[in-house]
């Protein structure tokens, strides 16, 4: 097992998800046990030009934990500069993006698209390292580009001799997308290519998942990402588990106030109106998780109704039936 150190090392990992780790979600994750939250990809030219949308996903979430922050940049000096800003801010540690697939992150040659370019990416490692000033940085990155180019443990190497303290990799290459399945088994390249601690992410939906992802690759820990959708307490369960305590499902009135609770905090983090759009994605993972004896017809119908709901007391009303009155569509 890799060794802990410089670093608050806590075995489970809420993922940085674009539009879906906001400070109200993180907020929830929190409130039920999660170990560590990170917060949404913030692109360090578009933070040091404080545009609002970058600088709401930085906002530091309610209750207890650190404050991590993602930052993805393709210009060394960028980075350099958004890591200075998050620091002046008081975040307590940086993460490096160098694993987002998606086209439009990937297509300004940020992301995982520095993995193709092994020199640019030690580059922005060092001025995340020279930016945070002293403040713990980590990396998160895939196995690689394509099966061709799965360097992920000669990036971790480089990682770790520059001073970054933890490794996320996802086990997927950018190629992959989502598709298919984490490879687990291959993240144990990275975990013996170095000494730091190395979470191992992808496809891991509960505790049966995060012991298996922890036994094939050798990890320290696990991240979780889209499967904590509609279930913040998924990280705080399988933490306990993890550590061998006991932990209680919140029951269903408490699942509806946590969503209501997020509904409120989304409100006032975008607006009464953007706000409530932002959390429907929420709203819909939290009814296709409510334990309801449904066909797929009526669960499908009450997501509808909620996400086209656009008035925030009849939406309030509507789910308070669903949870607590075991409606199928409380229409």
């Amino acid at each position: 097992m890799a060794e802990v150190h410089n670093i608050q090392a806590e075995r489970v990992w809420l993922a940085p998800m674009s539009g879906s780790t906001d400070a109200a979600f993180r907020r929830q994750a929190v409130r039920f046990g999660a170990p560590a939250v990170v917060s949404e990809m913030v692109a360090g030219e578009a933070l040091a030009r404080s545009r609002p949308d970058m600088v709401r996903r930085t906002c530091r979430h309610e209750g207890k934990g650190r404050w991590i922050v993602q930052l993805a940049a393709r210009r060394p000096e960028d980075m350099r500069l958004g890591a200075q800003l998050l620091v002046d801010a008081g975040v307590d540690q940086i993460d490096i993006n160098m694993g987002c697939p998606s086209r439009q992150v990937t297509g300004g040659a940020s992301g995982s698209a520095l993995m193709k370019e092994p020199d640019l990416a030690r580059s922005i490692i060092d001025a995340a390292l020279e930016g945070g000033q002293g403040t713990p940085v980590s990396l998160k990155m895939r196995l690689g580009w394509d099966h061709e180019m799965l360097n992920a443990p000669e990036l971790a190497r480089q990682a770790e001799r520059a001073g970054v303290v933890m490794i996320t990799v996802h086990g997927r290459t950018r190629c992959q997308f989502y598709k298919g399945v984490a490879d687990w088994r291959r993240i144990a390249d990275s975990v013996n290519a170095v000494s730091v601690p190395v979470i191992a992410n992808g496809d891991i939906s509960g505790i049966d998942d995060a012991r298996t992802a922890l036994t094939e690759s050798g990890a320290y820990g696990v991240m979780i990402g889209r499967n904590a959708m509609g279930q913040p307490w998924l990280l705080g369960q399988v933490a306990a588990e993890l550590e061998g305590r006991a932990y209680t499902q919140p029951d269903e009135r408490t699942q509806l106030d946590s969503l209501l609770s997020q509904i409120e905090d989304s409100q006032s983090l975008y607006g009464s109106e953007l706000g409530l759009r932002i959390v429907r994605k929420h709203i819909s993972a939290a009814i296709d998780k409510l334990d309801r004896p449904w066909g797929e017809t009526a669960r499908r119908a009450a997501r509808s109704h909620a996400c086209q709901m656009e008035n925030a007391p009849a939406l309030i009303n509507f789910l308070t039936d669903v949870f607590l009155e075991n409606r199928e569509v409380a229409a």
